[in-house]
């Protein structure tokens, strides 16, 4: 049987400090990763003075450790924070704090959002197909999953590891995944866990991710934004100088009902929609070649059209998108017909000044 993180923590909760609580409880442990037998986690003191202490402590959490069934190897390292740095922060979720101005991230050229009016029509597979496809053509290029309730971006983009920290602290370090820089709230929490937030700090998370990053230099942030029209939105479209929003939909009524107030929304907040995307436009049958319509057709275009707005794709839905993203390599990272698909938006999107 795997070892969990939670039979670790277990282990470590049993060991008490001399002034009170224990490793878990104080908020002690730092950088715990689990590999197949191997165990390794960092012990942070507050204070060096303190640190000189707890050799025996740690000498004891390795022991206890250890002694969890299926655990062959465990290296525990024990550091404290130096006495002029503040302790790392990298905690997510909070009420936001009064920055005054636009909450652009220094050095990234443009943001753009991708929405949609509803769940489970493909927004956060277009978001993270459309950022590999454009690093594929060379952009620089950062992925910032916003879904704060239900963040999919690091399975999709095959990273779970935990964001580090900078020197100072305070600034986190995004991961980095087919050539895009990632950074996520999945990251930050347990995957199995649900985030019950009230709306000061799902805003609050969004300023930390976009202001507490290093995202670098970036042609475009790509953000993946919730379905909806709530305080996630809002937050964006009002704090920050936006090149403008893509608005996903399948071609079905209900999908474009819901759509039709994602568009309304942009339009209330006076943020440009670039255009929309038809997602799972048609089925082709990989065994007889026959090509069906499950959600309808042509409805998006429809929509677009009514709007003068541009229609930017029509995209299929097929098993191996699905599969891809489940493995963590998103269809983009390919040479298939939906690659191939991603690879003309990308170009649309660049050719026209958005990306």
């Amino acid at each position: 049987m795997a070892v969990t993180r939670e039979q670790v923590e277990n282990a470590l909760r049993r060991l008490m400090l001399p002034d009170g609580g224990d490793l878990v409880a104080r908020d002690m442990i730092r950088a715990l990763a689990i590999e197949g037998d191997q165990v390794r986690f960092v012990i942070e003191a507050p204070s060096p003075a303190i640190a000189q202490q707890m050799e025996p402590l740690r000498r004891a959490a390795e022991q206890a450790v250890a002694a969890i069934p299926g655990v062959v190897r465990v290296t525990v390292a024990l550091t404290a924070h130096g006495p002029a740095k503040p302790a790392p922060s990298l905690k997510i979720g909070g009420h936001p704090t009064a920055t005054p101005g636009v909450l652009n991230p220094p050095g990234v050229a443009r943001i753009l959002a991708v929405g949609s009016g509803k769940g489970g029509v493909g927004k956060s597979t277009v978001s993270a197909n459309l950022a590999v496809a454009l690093a594929r053509l060379g952009r620089r290029v950062g992925l910032l999953d916003a879904d704060i309730y239900g963040p999919s971006q690091p399975r999709m983009m095959g990273t779970t590891a935990r964001p580090g920290t900078h020197a100072d602290g305070k600034t986190i370090i995004p991961l980095q995944a087919h050539g895009v820089t990632l950074m996520s709230i999945g990251l930050m929490l347990d995957p199995d866990k649900a985030v019950v937030w009230r709306g000061p700090m799902l805003m609050g998370a969004l300023q930390q991710m976009l202001g507490q990053v290093k995202w670098g230099d970036l042609d475009v942030l790509i953000v993946d934004l919730p379905p909806g029209t709530g305080d996630v939105q809002l937050t964006l479209c009002q704090r920050t100088d936006l090149e403008g929003a893509i608005v996903v939909s399948t071609p079905q009524d209900v999908a474009l009902m819901d759509a039709r107030k994602a568009l309304d929304m942009f339009a209330t907040l006076k943020t440009p929609v670039l255009g929309l995307i038809e997602n799972m436009s048609t089925f082709h049958c990989p065994n007889c070649g026959h090509e069906s319509q499950i959600f309808g057709h042509g409805g998006v275009a429809a929509e677009a059209a009514r709007r003068g707005l541009p229609l930017l794709a029509s995209l299929p839905i097929d098993l191996e998108t699905r599969l891809a993203g489940d493995a963590g390599t998103p269809i983009a990272a390919g040479n298939s017909p939906a690659a191939q698909a991603y690879a003309a938006l990308a170009r649309r999107l660049v050719s026209d000044g958005h990306a």
